[in-house]
């Protein structure tokens, strides 16, 4: 099995001097903002999380959650019960990402409303023009 270290971010000196580029990175992968979604509303247990993301491989949720947890945004605690229960959760670096990204939802519906993509019902959901 991989250590935590095998799935940390490479060092890049961009990061070092682009705040901005770093916190991109962390969320940088096809399900990190769907985990990150899933994961304000409380822990979840793997299988809730993969019931969740239907299109998420189950490798490819490992990998990520794996990948969230290297860079302290989730905290990953395991029972020692049979079978073995898992559950990730959001860290206190998590919570903030999540207000960050909370306002980035908000700004990418005022984009997607701009460019004609998306129009608001009555009831106030959302309609995305595929």
């Amino acid at each position: 099995m991989k250590r935590l270290t095998d799935y940390e971010q490479k060092h890049d000196p961009l990061h070092q001097r682009c705040p901005v580029r770093a916190a991109l990175d962390v969320i940088r992968g096809r399900w990190k903002p769907s985990i990150l979604y899933e994961l304000s509303a409380g822990p979840k247990r793997f299988g809730d999380l993969k019931d969740a993301l239907p299109g998420a491989t189950a490798q490819a949720l490992t990998v990520q959650l794996r990948q969230l947890e290297a860079d302290g945004v989730v905290h990953r605690t395991v029972f020692p019960e049979i079978p073995l229960r898992v559950e990730y959760a959001l860290s206190e670096s998590g919570a903030e990402l999540s207000e960050v990204m909370n306002q980035l939802e908000l700004w990418g519906t005022g984009y997607l409303r701009r460019r004609g993509l998306i129009r608001e019902r009555r009831a106030g959901a959302v309609v995305t023009f595929s």
